[in-house]
């Protein structure tokens, strides 16, 4: 009977011991890193705000979080319906993710009404003071921060193009009155286009499926269509596109994914770099060094007029080589 008590003593120990060595084992592993919950809420579904999602989690990989690892993502697509987007962040903090990433203005706002707790990351906003987001650049909200893809520069550069080089006198401006970023570029618009001697023809949409039509309203009546970075619109550029080449009809937009869409010019820079530069400030969210309340909004860090020659001659435009003295060429 002692042997066998001796017997069971010993094999308890070894067992002990060796579960000693894989507890060891395990912290020292993936499994005992800190674990984060990130929400990805993303206005609507084209290149652009994609892009930007992409540079957010690549900067994040970059700096130590990576998907699968230690951070899992919920992504979420409003698919450019205004009330998906407050249903999306709520059920984000009824989920108690540790940070929100919101892409577009409408995707931004719903975020913050929903927590003034859970810190919020946002990129491709137009006016981030004027949508309530931010106090100003420099005094960002206690909980959020982020980019804003509105360089002071790319509007201006794109309609001077517009009326100085293709000699546009009327441009027409589809966007949706919903938009709170569409109505602070359009108002810019009109300023700068009547500064240079133009005028600015309305045609204001509420869903992807009035974009063509508005379009085709504008047909006999401008010289030239732009599209600001309105995600309703963008969402659906195939059917403007289709209608500036069919009718000869110059297409300008508010962004490069969208000039390689098909459009003749674009004064902008890559989404996924500001999608990057948001990264970077959620990583040091996560990591603990800074609150969103001490991380600026940041501009776009680059700006370049990119005219597509290929859209150009199939909407009647006539490319000058020495256009590329002070912008660069697309060709696919």
């Amino acid at each position: 009977m002692k042997k066998s008590v001796k017997a069971i003593s010993l094999v308890l120990a070894s067992a002990l011991l060796l579960a000693g060595c894989g507890g060891n084992e395990a912290s020292n592993g993936s499994s005992d890193k800190k674990q984060y919950k990130i929400g990805l809420t993303q206005f609507a579904e084209h290149p652009s705000l994609d892009a930007a999602t992409e540079g957010f989690k690549k900067a994040l990989e970059d700096k130590g979080f990576k998907e699968g690892d230690n951070v899992k993502y919920d992504f979420q697509n409003a698919q450019a319906d205004m009330n998906n987007t407050a249903s999306i962040a709520n059920n984000f903090v009824g989920d108690k993710v540790d940070l929100i990433f919101a892409n577009a203005t409408p995707s931004a706002v719903a975020a913050l009404n929903a927590t003034k707790d859970i810190p919020i990351i946002f990129t491709s906003v137009t006016d981030p003071v004027g949508a309530g987001l931010v106090e100003a650049f420099d005094k960002p909200g206690d909980n959020i921060t982020g980019t804003t893809d509105n360089h002071p520069d790319a509007t201006k550069k794109t309609i001077d193009f517009m009326t100085n080089e293709v000699g546009a006198k009327k441009i027409g401006v589809i966007y949706n009155a919903g938009e709170q970023n569409s109505e602070v570029q359009l108002k810019e618009v009109k300023k700068l286009a009547e500064a240079n001697g133009a005028k600015v023809v309305e045609a204001s949409i509420s869903t992807s499926a009035e974009v063509k039509q508005a379009a085709e309203s504008l047909v006999g009546r401008v010289d030239a269509i732009y599209v600001p970075t309105d995600n309703t619109v963008v969402s659906a550029l195939e059917s403007v596109i289709s209608v500036a080449n069919g009718k000869k009809i110059p297409l300008f937009v508010g962004e490069l994914d969208s000039m390689k869409r098909g459009a003749v010019a674009a004064s902008g820079f890559n989404y996924y770099d500001i999608g990057y530069q948001s990264g970077l400030m959620a990583a040091e969210i996560l990591s603990g060094n800074k609150k969103a309340s001490e991380i600026p909004v940041e501009l776009p860090k680059s700006l370049t007029l990119t005219i597509n020659k290929k859209a150009a001659e199939e909407q009647g435009v006539e490319v000058k080589e020495e256009w590329g003295e002070d912008a660069e060429f697309y060709e696919e």
